[in-house]
């Protein structure tokens, strides 16, 4: 019995574990810190900071960061933007930085912001446009991204 409830145990670990590997949000890490590090680095390269706000529990904060692996999706990114994920938790995380950036989450997760190197807001989804993201196509999300980049150069 002792083994069973040992084995038990054991792959209940390594399964939360596997999980866990697998979600797109780090609920430990330090948004400032990793939104700081990606304004650095696009002072460099010449890219706009996009910060994701979003949380493990939203299914469609899980389906837009899938669909933004896709090879179409994934260059667009490569090529336009500096990628920041950043937890809102039960919207109890970070909303000193989504304050920052106008509550963009106001009207719904996930939500996104364009930011030049210094900072400052060249997009912004304030009307929960990504918010359905799990009823966008890859090549819909594409096109909304596309959008986004087009209008921060415009405004760079």
């Amino acid at each position: 019995m002792r083994i069973r409830r040992v084995l038990s145990t054991a792959i209940l670990a390594l399964a939360s574990g596997a999980i866990a590997a697998g979600l797109p949000y780090d609920e430990a890490a330090n948004a400032k810190a990793d939104v700081e590090q990606a304004l650095a680095t696009a002072s460099t390269t010449k890219r706009s900071v996009l910060v994701i706000f979003g949380a493990n529990w939203c299914e469609d904060c899980r389906a837009l960061d899938h669909a933004l692996k896709s090879p179409r999706n994934a260059e667009l990114m490569a090529k336009e933007f500096r990628v920041v994920k950043v937890d809102v938790g039960n919207f109890d995380r970070n909303l000193d930085l989504d304050a920052t950036y106008g509550d963009p989450i106001k009207m719904g997760i996930p939500a996104a912001v364009v930011v030049s190197p210094d900072n400052q807001v060249l997009y912004s989804s304030r009307a929960g446009e990504l918010a359905n993201a799990r009823r966008m196509s890859e090549s819909g999300i594409y096109d909304f991204f596309k959008s986004a980049a087009r209008s921060a150069w415009r405004k760079q």
